[in-house]
């Protein structure tokens, strides 16, 4: 096939990637010391807003223009189609338009050019994949076997660095996969930075749950959507009552429920369509087009999960959740997520979601977690979506005692508002005993482990998290999370119990990195 640049090679060195916000550039550069300390696979956590794609496409453009002694060959796979086109357009925006795509007849299509945007869905029909000095993989939480074997198993593949990205590290098998977390931000910081806006939660009548079948822990699709369609007229009205004036986004459980949901808002007034796995192509790249506009005609956009991955309307005020989850966290969080980007030019503030699952409730200690810190390793992120949560009594989410904002556990993620047990401010029970891991004493008490570890952290200045170290590793050796400030930590000497023990769990997940 002739080349799109047979007349020279790709110049990349004028591309313009703007100022970097502030954590991105030591995102990068800890991905950078990974790679020095032989981390060949690394995933990057990144809430919704925090530029996966500028990141992504950062690290594509210092492989790029890093061409000693050769080209260097890049490949940046998206997990569906769509999203390939919208990787497309943010590489032309930030002049990287030398690049070509890997999907089926597309016009773009040139496997000489050393940048290449890939659909997932193409590659893993394919026996043979292009060779890459660097891979990206965006949506990073969705497994591909054939891929995770490629890089993983085969000579050809294994040569690669490759990097995943997410905003929701929880699935079983990425610890497997990628030997190295790299936390770029908390949810909490682009809140506090206006990247994202609050959630503010209303719950409304949700589905009934009792006697739902479960297939491998999660309530089946099927019977959630036949129960969904007893509720249909109410999710209509709340809609009219709270979230008239939004563009809004519905999650369903299954096509069926969308088609009647769209059918019930159309009657009722509100041009609606349905955006899911049956709805053909160019249909699709019309309802985005459309719904994108800032005065879109369509007021509501219907999907099962076909918009909770990587889908950027950033003016969505509103987000109606009637799709009930026992354990899959992350799904709750990508399909929250698709409201919570700011739209300063539209005036939007927040992003109301009408609860119709009772998700919130299920999910909010976990939730609210997450907001504030993330999580600290790929193991405890499986376990955020391999635990089924106990169906409570519904009851309508506390208020913030501060400004009112729902949901509320113990920390508002609107005004920062935290909750202090009285207990807390005496010595909590259990606090004031040794910690001893095996026979050996660590500190005198949770406290001393907790001063000795930010001592710990300071002493390295390689270590980028070091908040996010001390909270792992204290929760890891105690079993709590450590209720303790980190910039107000006393300053201790660190015991020669805790050092070891540090250095000896190093070299024991540096062995398995290397096996």
């Amino acid at each position: 096939m002739t080349s799109l640049f047979a007349s020279a090679m790709p110049n990349y060195d004028k591309a313009d990637f703007g100022t970097p916000r502030p954590f991105q550039t030591p995102t990068i550069e800890a991905i950078a010391e990974g790679f020095r300390q032989g981390h060949r696979r690394q995933l990057i956590m990144a809430p919704t807003g925090a530029g996966k794609s500028w990141i992504g496409h950062k690290i594509a453009h210092s492989a790029l223009v890093n061409n000693k002694p050769k080209q260097k060959r890049v490949m940046f796979i998206c997990d569906r189609e769509t999203l390939v086109e919208q990787t497309s357009q943010a590489a032309d925006g930030y002049g990287l338009s030398d690049h070509a795509i890997i999907k089926a007849k597309h016009w773009r299509r040139d496997r000489d050019i050393p940048y290449q945007i890939a659909s997932m869905q193409t590659l893993t029909r394919r026996d043979k994949w292009p060779e890459a000095d660097l891979v990206i993989i965006d949506e990073a939480h969705t497994i591909y076997e054939k891929c995770f074997d490629y890089y993983l198993k085969s000579e050809e593949g294994s040569k690669a660095f490759v990097i995943g990205l997410t905003a929701t590290p929880f699935v079983a098998g990425l610890g497997s996969f990628y030997t190295n977390l790299v936390k770029a931000a908390t949810m909490d910081e682009l809140t506090r930075d206006g990247t994202l806006v609050p959630l503010r939660v209303l719950s409304c009548k949700p589905i009934n749950m009792d006697g739902i079948a479960k297939k491998g822990g999660e309530w089946t699709a099927e019977d959630v959507g036949e129960r969904g369609m007893e509720i249909v007229g109410d999710v209509v009205a709340e809609w009219h009552k709270h979230g008239e004036n939004r563009k809004t986004i519905v999650f369903a459980a299954t096509i069926d429920h969308c088609k009647e949901l769209a059918r019930q808002f159309i009657e009722s007034g509100v041009v609606a369509a349905t955006y899911t796995s049956k709805t053909p192509d160019e249909e699709k790249a019309s309802l985005l087009k459309e719904f994108k506009k800032a005065e879109s005609s369509i007021r509501v956009l219907i999907s099962v999960e076909a918009l909770a991955k990587g889908f950027d309307v950033r003016d969505v005020g509103c987000v109606v959740d009637c799709r009930p989850l026992r354990k899959s966290l992350s799904l709750a969080i990508q399909m929250w997520g698709r409201g919570l980007r700011s739209s300063p030019e539209t005036g939007k503030t927040d992003c109301i979601l009408l609860d119709h699952s009772g998700n919130i409730v299920r999910f909010l200690a976990d939730y609210e977690d997450f907001f504030y810190n993330g999580v600290h390793s790929l193991v405890e992120g499986e376990r955020l979506d391999k635990t089924p949560r106990k169906e409570p009594e519904f009851r309508e989410p506390k208020g913030c005692p501060s400004c009112g904002f729902k949901p509320f556990g113990k920390h508002c993620m609107a005004c920062g508002y935290e909750y202090v047990a009285p207990a807390l401010d005496a010595a909590i029970s259990g606090e004031m005993k040794e910690v001893v891991i095996g026979k050996q004493k660590l500190a005198d008490d949770k406290k001393h482990l907790f001063d000795q570890l930010v001592a710990y952290s300071k002493t390295k200045p390689k270590l980028v998290k070091k908040e996010g170290f001390v909270k792992a590793k204290f929760k890891e050796w105690t079993g709590d999370w450590p209720s303790w400030d980190f910039c107000r930590a006393s300053d201790v000497p660190i015991t020669r119990a805790v050092s070891g023990r540090i250095a000896h769990e190093s070299i024991r997940f540096n062995k398995r990195a290397s096996a």
